[in-house]
């Protein structure tokens, strides 16, 4: 699909969780392929090796990491023009009536709670200018056109809150200028899938990235898979 799209991120500063290895790895390599200045989202900022990027301690699971890291972007760059929603975890993949509470909790916690309460942290700096993006890395394991069997109930759901998100991110802050859209990046070979998936984290990256680059009059509020917009 054509958009328009940034040559160059020079200039723009973008947000990635859970960069420390897998698809928010690759995506953060990615943009800084691309000029951006990455932070790189890490649970313990050893993690983070690359010295082309910034690492931040950012556990999303906790909020007052989550403030300290949206404000630690704000004084250094003094904006942000991309959040990346990628740290997530995998549930226990059993159904819903053997799966244990803690595990339906910390998936939600993980993969839905913490991108909402980070973007909600981020507005301020994403609103500042037009053409803020905000990308949520989902699954097709989320879309609610298809039965949703096969066990992860927990992750599954999560994902179709995050999508929720994203429309709702597009209907309330479209007119200020905000893009935010969905992406399933596919079977990837990651912890989660215990290396078993046939992509590999860059191919998985590929229309994260490809999002990260929308100029301001480009699409929004859509879930995509290698850059064609999908059915929710």
């Amino acid at each position: 699909m054509e958009v328009s799209l940034y040559d160059s991120l020079d200039g723009q500063v973008a947000l990635v969780t859970g960069a420390t290895r897998g698809i928010g790895k690759a995506i953060a390599d990615g943009l800084v392929d691309h000029g951006a200045m990455v932070y790189a989202g890490a649970r313990d900022p050893a993690d983070v090796t690359a010295t082309d990027r910034r690492a931040v301690e950012l556990d999303v699971t906790d909020d007052a990491e989550m403030a300290a890291a949206v404000d630690r972007i704000g004084e250094e760059a003094g904006c942000l023009d991309v959040l990346v929603n990628n740290a997530g975890v995998m549930d226990s993949r059993e159904p819903l009536d053997a799966m244990p509470t803690d595990v339906v909790d910390r998936t939600f916690d993980t993969n839905l709670r913490g991108p909402t309460v980070l973007t909600k942290q981020a507005l301020p700096l994403l609103l500042d200018r037009p053409g803020g993006r905000v990308v949520n890395v989902s699954s097709g394991l989320g879309a609610i056109t298809e039965r949703q069997s096969g066990g992860t109930p927990a992750y599954r759901i999560s994902k179709t809150g995050l999508n929720g998100l994203t429309r709702y991110l597009d209907g309330e802050y479209a007119g200020e200028g905000l893009l935010a859209n969905s992406v399933c990046p596919g079977y990837v070979q990651t912890d989660m899938t215990e290396q078993s998936a046939p992509r590999t984290p860059e191919k998985g990256a590929e229309t994260p990235v490809w999002l990260a680059r929308f100029r301001p009059d480009a699409p929004s509020g859509r879930f995509w898979r290698d850059r064609e917009p999908k059915p929710w």
